[in-house]
């Protein structure tokens, strides 16, 4: 056999389904001088069933990974054993067309300076474009000459970015040209990686729980926030476990953690032990785990028997939890061992249940768990009008589920307020601008109200707002990026006040005519109480809204009827001064820490109502499971 023309690498995860299409394809070449370099990169599928009866073919190399390493590595493994000088790239669910290897060496022989070719490409179904489809090209567009460059691996960031990854280190040597011819085909579905790393579809959390990284990720896609995990959740990473509290428990943690999931390590703070089992599907925002902060152990029972490994961890408690995405999850989880107490934390999304079909899952985590803990007052009432005993005190409690870790409220000194230069008021939302359409804006800039809107990825999602809004409110609407926790207090504390969601209520005060809106705790109430700033909000009196509820009885809210008026409390020291000090006051209640012991009376309650003995022990160690080979530290 001829020495290969160009080494065609091949990493490849769960991918049996279209793996032998994307080879067949590379056997249909019209250049035959090749070499496949296939890296399983510890496929969970039949990946090597699949590409077993291909193996026939001596130019096709398979090589399966015990452990999943991430593309980068897998890429550069099949760089260390490919011998050809050239080299193209065949993701296994892509598709190459026959004549695509020689046009792109064709192109590349033209001009020796040349060290990239880059074909067009077929993508979302029946697209097609001579140039790149991101503003980079994707692996199966291009060919290129061997260099002394490496890709960049998952240790070090997950992109979705392949310039970044190493496309620039190879432009270094040489030109890029392109054939102008579409060759290949980049082919779309849910399990591709660019998905898996795109938010809304995917990002940090679906790429954890699909290839199971129990290390701390960076984490920069092109369309959403830059994540650095290693240094933001550093300091809780590398402290010292907490020594096990003599009447501590053992706290299993089923479903997902939402925005603030720090926030779960103020149970182990207490001396209290803490396993987590995670729903399999979770969405861009929901952490599951391993953790990347630590100090919460994995139960490992495989897919199909985490019951079994839940038995033999003997838990004193199962707390379910948060938003709607767990709810199927964990209503199977509390079936398959009823006889374990069982604690449900609803946070949102009743009104998604039912739009999802899992409503009945949400209905029966309410009537038949031990205990429930509501997200906020009118939450747990308005359960209660069609599950009596839904907010019985008893066996219910209420606390927003999404809350902070205290940590990030304190530390930080506050900034000096934009309005203290230039006389004129600043107004922050962090997160989406929910109810205030673009005419709204412009009636606070003609009241001389600026709006400060945070949030790079919620930027893309609002671009056509933001475009409308522009115009209208010139010089009055201001774009920044995302602000993680450890600096909420240092930015949003420039700004006068922020605002929560901007709703009319309709209820009239009976929650049986309520909607999300009047049920729900905005998790930027957190955000704007460690800034200290008071919480802007339509006066809703007469209605049963959860914000206003909170606001009033706290004094930490800013009513309005009209803009003219909003504008005249701004200007009001009196006023302003009044409520930044009643936020300071309560701002210790907007985390998580703050509501750990009613939590943990609610547990014991559920233990003792559930039968009181404590499980079965370790004889050799009463604080340790009775068999521990089903788990892990994260």
């Amino acid at each position: 056999m001829d020495e290969p023309l160009i080494s065609v690498l091949m990493p490849t995860y769960g991918q049996a389904e279209f793996i032998a299409r994307a080879i067949r394809s590379l056997q249909a070449q019209t250049e035959a001088r090749w070499e496949l370099l296939v890296i399983d990169d510890a496929s969970p599928d039949a990946t090597a069933g699949a590409v077993t009866p291909l193996l026939d073919d001596p130019r096709i190399h398979y090589r399966r990974r015990l452990v999943n390493g991430g593309v980068g590595l897998a890429l550069n493994e099949a760089l260390d054993a490919s011998t050809a000088p050239f080299i193209a790239y065949l993701p296994s669910d892509d598709v190459l067309f026959p004549e695509h290897l020689a046009s792109l060496h064709a192109t590349l022989d033209e001009d020796p300076d040349t060290v990239m070719a880059v074909s067009g490409v077929r993508h979302h179904y029946d697209r097609e474009t001579l140039e790149t489809v991101d503003g980079w090209p994707q692996l199966v567009q291009v060919l290129h000459r061997r260099v002394p460059e490496r890709w960049l691996e998952r240790t070090r960031l997950v992109t979705d970015d392949l310039d970044r990854m190493y496309w620039r280190r190879v432009r270094r040597h040489g030109r890029v040209a392109t054939t102008g011819r579409v060759t290949a085909e980049w082919v779309h579905h849910p399990g591709q990686l660019t998905a898996l790393i795109r938010e809304p579809i995917g990002g940090i959390n679906p790429f954890r729980a699909r290839f199971r990284i129990d290390h701390p990720l960076r984490f920069r896609t092109s369309v959403g926030d830059r994540i650095d995990e290693v240094a933001h959740f550093r300091a809780f990473r590398e402290r010292p476990p907490t020594p096990p509290a003599v009447d501590g428990l053992r706290i299993l943690l089923v479903g997902e953690l939402s925005y603030n999931p720090e926030r779960i390590l103020a149970l182990e703070e207490r001396g209290h032990r803490l396993w987590g089992l995670w729903t399999p599907q979770p969405h861009w925002y929901t952490m599951v785990g391993p953790v990347p902060f630590g100090h919460v152990t994995e139960l490992r029972g495989g897919r199909g028997d985490w019951a079994a490994a839940i038995r033999r961890l003997a838990p004193d408690v199962i707390y379910g939890l948060l938003n709607w995405h767990a709810v199927p999850f964990a209503a199977e989880v509390r079936r398959a061992v009823p006889d374990i107490p069982f604690v449900w934390h609803f946070k949102e999304g009743p009104f998604i249940c039912r739009e999802r079909g899992t409503w009945g899952d949400l209905l029966e985590l309410t009537e038949r768990s031990h205990a429930v803990v509501h997200s906020s007052q009118e939450m747990a009432e308005w359960f209660a009008t069609f599950v009596p005993g839904a907010d019985d005190p008893a066996r219910s409690l209420v606390v927003d589920g999404d809350l902070p870790n205290a940590a990030w409220f304190t530390g930080a000194a506050h900034s000096r307020r934009l309005s203290e230069d230039d006389g004129e008021i600043h107004t922050v939302v962090p997160g989406r601008p929910i109810g205030l359409h673009p005419e709204d804006v412009a009636a606070l800039a003609a009241n001389g109200i600026h709006l400060h809107f945070h949030g790079r990825f919620t930027h893309g999602q609002w671009r056509e707002w933001i475009d409308r809004t522009r115009p209208m409110a010139k010089g009055h609407l201001h774009l920044h990026p995302t602000v993680g926790q450890e600096r909420w207090t240092e930015v949003f504390s420039r700004y006068d006040a922020g605002w929560l969601h901007a709703f009319r209520s309709r209820n009239g005060g009976d929650l049986r005519r309520a909607v999300w809106d009047d049920l729900n705790l905005p998790a930027r109430m957190a955000t704007l109480a460690a800034a200290g700033l008071p919480m802007i909000q339509r006066d809703n009196d007469g209605a049963r809204v959860a914000i206003q509820s909170v606001g009033r009885e706290l004094g930490v809210g800013l009513f309005y009827e009209d803009y003219e008026a909003l504008a005249a409390q701004l200007r009001d020291p009196a006023t302003m001064a009044s409520l930044r000090s009643d936020v300071a006051v309560h701002a210790p209640s907007f985390t998580f820490d703050a509501h750990v012991d009613r939590l943990v009376d609610l547990f014991r309650r559920a233990i003792a109502d559930a039968g009181g003995g404590r499980p079965r022990r370790n004889a050799a160690d009463p604080l340790q499971p009775a068999v521990a080979s089903d788990v892990r530290v994260a």
